[in-house]
């Protein structure tokens, strides 16, 4: 018999609306490695609009840029994360990490308590 497993989603919240989560850490992801809102979009299969939208709500509601354009060798610009962009992506990752030990070591506790 299988023992329990924990499932969990994160996101982060401002004055009660979100602004940041799983998607939005891969839509950045993409634009970090792409250089494109477009193209981040592409890979990740969503629209541009939709990516926009999302990145533009993430702005708003933190009231900073994520991204700024910079000049692009031979191909006019590209799309760079700003500093609160990159800290952002990296505090994410080290929150999901962190979780992710907590929640191993509480499912071993879990299943010991509930002798599974």
């Amino acid at each position: 018999m299988a023992g329990v497993t924990i499932q969990c989603k994160i996101w982060l919240e401002k004055d009660g609306e979100i602004f940041f989560g799983r998607g939005r850490l891969e839509l950045l992801q993409g634009i970090a490695t792409y250089g494109s809102l477009a193209e981040a979009a592409r890979h990740l299969g969503m629209s541009y609009r939709a990516a926009w939208g999302r990145l533009k709500t993430s702005e708003s509601r933190l009231g900073r840029r994520l991204t700024r354009k910079v000049a692009a060798a031979g191909r006019g610009q590209r799309l760079v994360l700003t500093p609160l962009g990159q800290a952002l992506v990296a505090e994410f990752l080290a929150l999901e990490a962190q979780l992710a030990q907590f929640l191993v070591a509480y499912q071993q506790t879990l299943n010991h308590t509930l002798a599974l």
